[in-house]
Parts: structure tokens; C-alpha cells; sequence
């Protein structure tokens, strides 16, 4: 492994030097920052240029000037952006936390549903389910990003915040889209006709009891979840997590997993009170993310069993569910001063932030929340068309595989068939291509971050490029050719722990 690092590493910042060597070549060949000067009518314009050409040294051979860059550039100078006067450390810092906030939120949601839906239209293959997953990924794939965010401006955003003026939905609309819901999830489980039935009426029956209980609770206008629903959504997420993982018939690991549900909901009114006094940090959440977790496969281990890591996995994912709820409820919690500081138009169309809005923690987190949604959905429906399509074909051919026939000859359950003999497997093409995916967007979501004017790095790179502005330029190109290469080597690694078949040290 180290020596295969080495070896990376050193490869990797021989790259790194011809690439961005290369690239200060053709970003100075191909921006000119006297152009406005040279159509000037100014009276004393040569001596303008004169000035300009001093200030940004160009006079001085290319060459010379790229080395005279890295140099300030490696030891922690980035430079300043001589059109409006800013150092490039700052611009660099807020562009690349702005769109970390929205590539993490896109590429964990994506992943999620994408591989998900992918690998469930794999095994009901030739269904209708399956037809329907094909028909919506070849549309959202072919769909134009632009189009897919003004869209959502357009609906997501204006229309639900008209809606929220008045935020009734019609029994009938209601019971259509019950009725719809029990349609999809009858059409994804598939099986016999009595269980088909079955499926139907659960999904109809599951899906009318939810929007019921959001429109008698008038739920739109104040939003929370509270106890109860942490207790039923959390009970709900136990019994799915310990279904997939580990079968409902381990006992161990479904009561390791209601009981993790069981603790965060006794928690629930004391860790109000915790969030209200010390909350100061997204290092504290993410410490207080981390005990939950921690809690919870102490309790799996606690309950041990045949496999005792089975009821650990499933007590730990679950205590991370359950801890999520618990984050959410409090983040909603100020939904309505919030709503009310925004004229009850909470969801907003451009930008990362409200300017001078104030507020504590939580109202910051919920305002950068709300200005995530629709660009995320964007990006979303984009990736999430191309991870069903990889996944759905992975597992496809992961499932028509000879150890995949002697696992069944073998009797195993078809679970273990498809979670540890299958779903393994069907990762090793999505290690390579996540990991790309990720710096691509780091590079920047330019035409979704232009749409919702929202200021991160792919923003500043064409605002800095229009500009003329080689510092900043400079200063994007290094960090994402830095991250590409980090990506590639990440991806190898991955690719190793997926497959035990490759070896990094041989």
C-alpha cells in the first residue's frame, strides 16, 4: 500500500506541475487585461496601459511569471484579483464551501436513490416497474440541466411558496396520489397477485394516512416532526435496515435496532435542551452524529447474536437515521420566525444565504438548508438518471454470474444472494466513476450555480475568466486538477477494498 502511494503521489504531482503549467499557458494567451484599455478614449491611455503593464508584470517573460506564481501560490500567497481588489484565499475558501455544501447534498442523495432504484429495476427486470425506471432515467438523462432548474424555480420554488398561502390539498388530491403511491410500490415489489393486492392496499393505505395526518395537523404551515413521528419513521427506518442487512428473522439485530429507536426517542426532550445551551459549531453536530452512532452499535454489540457485526451494522445505521431526525425536527423548529422573516416565501430561488437575516444557529442552518433545495433537486435528477442506469446494468450482470447460481444451489436466502453476494459487487464500476463524479462538481456546477446566481467555484471561475483575472483563475484550475488527481488515486483504493482481487501492492 505505501509503496503503491508513492508511487501515486509522485506520478500525481508530475501531473500536476505539466498540467497547470500548461493550462497558465493558455489562460494567458487567452484572456488580455488591458482589452478595456486599448478601446479606451481616454486622453492619457498609454499611460494607462503603461500602468497596467506594471502592475500585473507583463512584462515579463510567461515563463518566469508562472514560476514567480506557484512559488507565492505553494507558500500560502494565492495573490489578489487586481479588478476588484480581493485576496484570492477568501474568494477560494467561500466559492469552495459553497459548493461542497451542494455536492455533498447531491452525491449522498443521488447515490442513495439512484443505486436504490437501480439494483430494485435490475431484479424485476422486464417488469413494468422496470420499463417505467428505463423510460424516467433516458428523460431525466436527456433533459438539459437549464431547463430542469428553471423548472424547478418555476414550481419548487414560486409555486409552493403561492401554495403556502393558502396550504390546503383537496381529499381528492390526496386520494390520487395515495392511490398512485400504492400503484408504484405494487409495481416495485411485484410477486403474486394476492401480494401484489396486498402491496397496493399497504402503499395506498400508508401514503393517504401520511398526507392526512400533514393536512389535519396543518403540518405545511408549521412543520415539525416531534417525538412521535421521530418514533414511527425511526421504528420504520429499523425495520427496513434490519430487512436488508440482516433479515427480519435475525431477532438480535431487529431488537438491537428498536432499541437505538427506542434510546434516541427517551432522548429526545433531554437533547433539546443539550442543543439549546452548546450548539455552537457543525464540529459539535457532527461530534454529537458520531456518539449516536457510536450508541448504537454498542447496542448491537451488546445484543450480539450468531453475527453479532450484522446486529452492529444494523443498531449503527439505524442510530444514524434516527440521529438525522432529531437534527431535522430541531432545524424546523424556527421554521415559522423564519418563514415569517421571508414574507412567507421560505424557499428561495438564488443565492446561498439571506443577507443581514441574523438569527442563531439553527435559523442559519435552515436558511442555508432552504437555498440547497432546488439547485440539490437539480443536480439530483441529473445524477440520479446516470447511477439507475450503472447500477441497474451492474447488477444485471453481477446477478447472471456462475457464483451468483452456486449461492442459490447452496440454498442461501435470496437477501444474502443479492445484499453479499450481488450488491458487492455491483459497486466496483460505481468506485470508479463516484469518485470523478464528486471532482467534476467540485470543479463546479457552473450552468446550476448560474442559474440560481449561486456563488461557488464554477461562478468564480467564469466571473474571474471574464475579468481577466489570472490569480483566480490560476487558483481554481490548481485546486480542482489537485482534486482530480486525489480522486483517481482514492478510486483505486476503493476499487481495491470492493474487489479483494486487486492487490495495491503488487
Amino acid at each position: 500500500m505505501l509503496s503503491f502511494l508513492t508511487r501515486r503521489v509522485l506520478a500525481g504531482l508530475a501531473t500536476l506541475f505539466a498540467a497547470i503549467f500548461l493550462m497558465f499557458l493558455l489562460v494567458d494567451r487567452s484572456i488580455d487585461p488591458l482589452a478595456d484599455l486599448r478601446e479606451s478614449t481616454a486622453s492619457n491611455k498609454q499611460q494607462l496601459i503603461d500602468q497596467r503593464i506594471e502592475l500585473l508584470n507583463l512584462d515579463t517573460n510567461v515563463v518566469l511569471r508562472f514560476f514567480h506564481w506557484l512559488g507565492n501560490f505553494v507558500t500560502g500567497d494565492p495573490g489578489v484579483a487586481w479588478r476588484t481588489g480581493q485576496e484570492v484565499g477568501p474568494m477560494i475558501s467561500h466559492a469552495i464551501g459553497s459548493t461542497l455544501q451542494l455536492v455533498t447534498a447531491a452525491t449522498l442523495l443521488s447515490l442513495l436513490l439512484g443505486v436504490t432504484i437501480g439494483i430494485v429495476s435490475a431484479l424485476r427486470q422486464y417488469s413494468s416497474f422496470d420499463y417505467l425506471i428505463i423510460f424516467l432515467s433516458f428523460l431525466l438523462y436527456s433533459l438539459p440541466s437549464f431547463w430542469i432548474a428553471v423548472l424547478l424555480k418555476q414550481w419548487g420554488a414560486i409555486g409552493f411558496n403561492d401554495f403556502l398561502r393558502d396550504p390546503v390539498l383537496s381529499w381528492v388530491v390526496i386520494t390520487v396520489i395515495a392511490l398512485l403511491g400504492g400503484l408504484l410500490w405494487m409495481l416495485a415489489v411485484g410477486g403474486s397477485v394476492r401480494r401484489r393486492v396486498q402491496t397496493f392496499a399497504l402503499g395506498l393505505a400508508a401514503t393517504f394516512a401520511m398526507l392526512a395526518y400533514l393536512q389535519l395537523t396543518d403540518w405545511w404551515s408549521d412543520p415539525q416532526l416531534g417525538p412521535i413521528l421521530v418514533l414511527v419513521l425511526g421504528a420504520a427506518a429499523a425495520f427496513a435496515i434490519t430487512g436488508v442487512s440482516a433479515g427480519l428473522r435475525n431477532r438480535r439485530a431487529l431488537f438491537a435496532s428498536l432499541s437505538t429507536v427506542a434510546l434516541g426517542v427517551a432522548l429526545y426532550f433531554p437533547v433539546q435542551g443539550l442543543f439549546d445551551e452548546i450548539v455552537e459549531s457543525h464540529l459539535l453536530i457532527a461530534g454529537m452524529g458520531v456518539v449516536a452512532v457510536a450508541s448504537g452499535v454498542l447496542i448491537g454489540f451488546l445484543f450480539g447474536g450468531p453475527d453479532r457485526g450484522v446486529s452492529m451494522r444494523s443498531a449503527g445505521i439505524t442510530a444514524l437515521v434516527v440521529a438525522t431526525l432529531v437534527f431535522v425536527d430541531q432545524v424546523l423548529q424556527v421554521w415559522v420566525p423564519y418563514s415569517n422573516a421571508l414574507g412567507g416565501r421560505p424557499i428561495p430561488t438564488f443565492g446561498d444565504r439571506t443577507p443581514n437575516l441574523g438569527g442563531n444557529y439553527w435559523v442559519q442552518v435552515l436558511d442555508a438548508s432552504t437555498h440547497l433545495i432546488l439547485p440539490t433537486l437539480t443536480l439530483i435528477l441529473v445524477a440520479f438518471a446516470a447511477y439507475t442506469r450503472y447500477s441497474r446494468s451492474s447488477m444485471l450482470e453481477v446477478m447472471n454470474q456462475d457464483y451468483i447460481r452456486t449461492a442459490r444451489a447452496k440454498g442461501l436466502p435470496e437477501r444474502v444472494v443479492v445484499v453479499r453476494h450481488g450488491f458487492r459487487n455491483t459497486l466496483i464500476p460505481l468506485a470508479t466513476i463516484v469518485p470523478i463524479d464528486v471532482i467534476t462538481l467540485i470543479g463546479g456546477a457552473v450552468i446550476t450555480e448560474a442559474v440560481f446566481a449561486r456563488p461557488g467555484m464554477g461562478s468564480l471561475f467564469i466571473n474571474a475568466l471574464r475579468g481577466a483575472e489570472i490569480e483566480p483563475v490560476m487558483a481554481y484550475l490548481f485546486i480542482t486538477a489537485s482534486f482530480a488527481i486525489i480522486a483517481s488515486i482514492v478510486a483505486d483504493i476503493i476499487y481495491a477494498i470492493v474487489d479483494p482481487r486487486i492487490r495495491l501492492d503488487a
